[in-house]
């Protein structure tokens, strides 16, 4: 596995990381010992970023991710953790908190439930409207003087704000969507983010599994998956976008490997500061993913894959309409 570094102040991370939200929350009922093993395999494989949020299954997936990594040298994996986010009874999410105490607060508790002494990106994962984002940075950069942080992340936030908490303290990288069906961010984040040095780690790189080349229309989500409510998963919608996958999959048989493979490459070769991150939940899944960082996508092979999939064809928003107020762009 090769390496790429968030930034110009962010750690050394593996080129691809594994996105663990996914073995406790949001798509479905989930199993224990194959999420576990599967981290067991990601790390084998050389994959070193982890991504979590204290906020997935309510803290179930940090206890989930400590589980997996007990005995593992500490030095050996990053652990990227997003707070803020809040939730009730019932897992609803009821809006977000980047208060300075609450800060601190969530920092302690997932320290305690990850059982280790120190994150190595910690972020908000929403803009707090109510509080400054000075306030929030500067409470993580507290945290990074008394040693329990090791750098500061953003997550979709827009420009402006990534330059206001760029000035309180370095930022190492920005989480936020991009796929070759989200790509907002290409026309103002992603060149502040070059202009500043600060990496980019990509989440919902397949769409939420959309563009996976395993999707079907009329595909029924079992109970606990989100992807029923996704405006792109909708009737209607979920037809165009497939029908963008069909466009892939003859690209991605041309070049001898999968849909997923390909998209996740497209992602890689946007930039070396860029890391995707793969949210596997299954060692057959992370086996599909791992692949693509070895894919080499020549200039011809994203003529293609762009006329595929040109900027702005998937039909519907990425997430349902209450929550896109919260996201520093669209889609």
């Amino acid at each position: 596995m090769r390496t790429r570094t968030l930034g110009s102040t962010g750690p050394a991370v593996s080129a691809l990381g594994l996105g663990a939200m996914g073995m406790s929350d949001a798509y479905g009922p989930t199993d224990r010992a194959e999420s576990i093993a599967t981290v067991h395999a990601a790390l084998e494989a050389g994959v070193t970023l982890i991504d979590t949020g204290d906020f997935y299954a309510m803290g179930h997936n940090e206890l989930l991710l400590a589980e997996a990594l007990r005995g593992r040298d500490r030095d050996s994996y990053q652990l990227s953790v997003k707070f803020g986010a809040l939730r009730g009874p019932g897992h609803i999410f009821s809006g977000t908190d980047g208060r300075p105490e609450a800060v601190k607060n969530f920092l302690a508790y997932s320290l305690t439930r990850l059982g280790t002494d120190h994150i190595d990106i910690y972020r908000p994962a929403r803009l707090d409207p109510a509080v400054p984002i000075e306030e929030t940075v500067g409470a993580i950069k507290e945290m990074v003087d008394a040693g329990y942080v090791r750098h500061i992340g953003l997550s979709e936030v827009d420009a402006a704000t990534v330059r206001r908490a760029h000035a309180v303290h370095p930022i190492a990288d920005l989480q936020i969507e991009y796929s070759l069906i989200s790509r907002a961010v290409e026309a103002e984040v992603l060149p502040t983010l070059r202009e500043l040095g600060i990496g980019l780690t990509a989440y919902g790189v397949l769409g939420r599994g959309l563009i996976s080349g395993h999707w079907s229309a009329g595909r029924n989500g079992a109970p606990g998956d989100s992807r029923g409510f996704g405006p792109r998963f909708s009737p209607g919608n979920v037809e165009h976008n497939l029908g963008l996958v069909e466009a892939l999959r003859r690209v991605a048989g041309s070049k001898g490997c999968t849909v997923a493979q390909l998209v996740i490459a497209w992602v890689a070769a946007q930039g070396e500061d860029i890391v995707p991150l793969a949210g596997a939940r299954t060692r057959e899944r992370l086996a599909e993913a791992l692949p693509a960082m070895r894919l080499n996508l020549t200039p011809d092979d994203l003529a293609e894959i762009e006329k595929a999939v040109p900027q702005g064809a998937a039909r519907g928003d990425r997430y349902p309409a209450a929550f896109m107020s919260g996201l520093g762009v669209g889609n």
